[in-house]
């Protein structure tokens, strides 16, 4: 799919936090994988729409409290 290459970080946690991230870990290796890719997808979008000037600074329509995300 995509030429991909290994990357090695440490996030210090709680240990509760700790605890259920090492469990999805050997339940489920390429589920962190997914979800850092989703989180850094989420970031690289926002990052585009604020530089382009798509996203504005006034209130979200759809009677959202201003200042708080909208619901998707």
């Amino acid at each position: 799919m995509w030429d991909t290459c290994s990357v090695q970080f440490n996030v210090r946690l709680p240990r509760e936090v700790a605890a259920e991230v090492e469990e999805a870990e050997r339940s489920d290796p390429e589920f962190l994988s997914r979800i850092v890719l989703y989180g850094l997808t989420r970031r690289s979008i926002y990052r585009r729409l604020r530089d382009d000037g798509v996203m504005d600074s006034g209130p979200v329509s759809g009677g959202a409290v201003e200042g708080t995300p909208p619901v998707i």
